[in-house]
């Protein structure tokens, strides 16, 4: 029987089954086309991480035996359309079945799904075997439950995988150690560099500029720094298990106007693109936390667990769960337009300015800094979720759609109206000086509420309690600071 296997740019899984052996009736077929880089605008960092990864990944196919078509951006014959390619070469090797692995985006799910219907031949999906749950796990586990919370979502898989657990009890006594990871860099201790990637993607880039694709943000195309390949993702996993976990959790939540990555791992892209599974990814800190024991806290570990094992399984549920239709949901009814220096970095705002140049510099922000600075900031004026997911799906590298609008819509926007957050994660400029040094030497002044040069995230936050009070009047939440508001009262802010 001849096989037609399709392989998409997120699928990059050299540990998948259908490597392990050689089939001489089989061909996979990849490619780099204007369908998948033109639907959102990209940056640029994400189209090349991309390309380039999927091309070390059809030459280790191609060394491993198996047949491989691969199609670049440029290349004649490539129709740039997922359904014109699949007839195309079924047709052209007259194959006898198609197979392809499940997306993890919905629009591609649904595509995928048309088109086999449409072929002649037979047709089946596969599982990616990369995630720890599959599709509908959430809403099963959730099921006849008035609430979707993380906290007992998260407790479940550490049972149900056995990761620091003792007899049934979460290791140390705690399954959760949030508290004791919002801790301030102030200089100390020493953060090592960022692991070491750097290659010369010139003759790839000048491809992309060649096919006219449109992107935004920077890159310096002798140097560029993400994982690419297998290889690179886990010597980036290692390097973070080795010289990064030891303080990771005490400091996953600051903000530091000269330091970018903090003690972040940098492995996000290299998961999201499935070069690196979240077992080995959780696997690897565990073996480093299990060898340093006496150095290492269990909070360390315990912060990057949750956001592996907790919240990306959980979100990849929501998204399952609750697709199509959450790609529309607006809760609050925000409708206004994301302010133009989203695109520049051009504000007087420190922290905006910080966030949204190092977003445009490296493709890349920590939690933070888009919950609670770019993200804080979209919310309080109030911005139609739909510009801002379009900003986060395209600037960041490891944003893919099942990841991106659960965490743009649910947890940074309200849009979902509760389904993820509780309440929404808003904050005055308090907060953000508390988490770092963005407010310093800023152009205004993150004490004063009002005033010519008072930090605008004071203001807008009052305002936007104000606006959404009917909202949030009976939000349990939220009680404490619409009691705040009341007692205050508007005329303060219209001055």
């Amino acid at each position: 029987m001849k096989k037609l296997r399709l392989i998409l740019g997120d699928q990059l899984n050299l540990q998948h089954p259908w490597f392990e052996e050689v089939d001489s009736g089989c061909t996979y077929i990849m490619a780099e086309m204007r369908q998948e880089t033109d639907y959102v605008t990209h940056h640029v960092q994400k189209v090349v991480a991309f390309f380039a990864s999927m091309r070390n990944f059809a030459t280790a196919l191609e060394e491993q035996g198996h047949e491989v078509i691969y199609l670049k951006i440029n290349d004649e014959d490539n129709p740039q359309d997922l359904k014109k390619l699949i007839q195309q070469y079924t047709d052209q090797l007259r194959s006898d079945k198609f197979e392809y692995l499940l997306p993890d985006e919905y629009r591609l799910d649904k595509q995928l799904r048309e088109i086999t219907e449409s072929l002649e031949i037979k047709s089946e999906c596969f599982d990616t075997h990369h995630f720890l749950t599959k599709r509908d796990t959430l809403e099963k586990f959730f099921e006849g439950k008035k609430q979707l919370v993380m906290e007992s979502f998260y407790r479940m898989m550490r049972k149900e995988y056995d990761i620091m657990m003792e007899d049934g009890e979460p290791e140390g006594g705690k399954w959760n150690y949030d508290q004791s990871n919002r801790k301030k860099w102030k200089g100390s201790p020493e953060i090592p560099s960022e692991y070491d990637t750097r290659k010369d993607i010139s003759d790839l880039l000048a491809e992309i500029e060649k096919a006219g694709i449109e992107t935004i943000g920077n890159i310096d195309a002798q140097a560029f720094n993400w994982p690419t390949s297998r290889k690179e993702s886990l010597e980036v996993l290692n390097y973070f298990a080795e010289n990064l976990l030891l303080h990771f959790g005490d400091y996953q939540d600051a903000l530091h106007t000269e330091q970018k990555f903090l003690f972040h791992s940098r492995v996000s892209f290299a998961l999201n693109s499935k070069m690196l599974s979240p077992k080995e990814v959780i696997d690897r800190v565990l073996e480093e936390f299990r060898r340093n024991e006496e150095e290492i806290d269990i909070s360390q570990v315990e912060g990057f667990v949750r956001q592996i094992l907790g919240w990306r399984e959980f979100m990849r549920g929501i998204y399952w769960r609750e697709m199509p239709d959450y790609q529309y949901t607006n809760a609050l009814d925000n409708q206004n337009k994301l302010p133009d220096f989203y695109w520049t970095g051009n504000t007087k705002m420190n922290c905006l300015s910080h966030a949204i140049n190092q977003s445009l510099d490296e493709a890349y922000a920590h939690h933070i800094q888009r919950l609670m600075i770019t993200g804080n900031y979209a919310l309080l004026t109030q911005t139609d979720p739909a510009e801002v997911d379009a900003w986060y799906l395209g600037v960041y590298i490891d944003a893919i759609e099942w990841v991106e609008i659960t965490n743009t819509r649910g947890m940074s926007q309200f849009a979902d109206g509760g389904l993820v957050a509780t309440k929404p994660y808003v904050s005055s400029a308090n907060y953000i000086n508390k988490m770092g040094n963005y407010c310093s030497g800023c152009s205004y002044d993150h004490k004063k509420k009002t005033g010519e040069n008072a930090c605008p995230f004071n203001a807008l936050y009052w305002n936007f309690l104000d606006a959404k009070k009917e909202v949030f009047k009976d939000n349990p939440r939220m009680g404490m600071m619409m009691s705040l508001l009341s007692k205050k009262g508007m005329k303060k802010w219209k001055k």
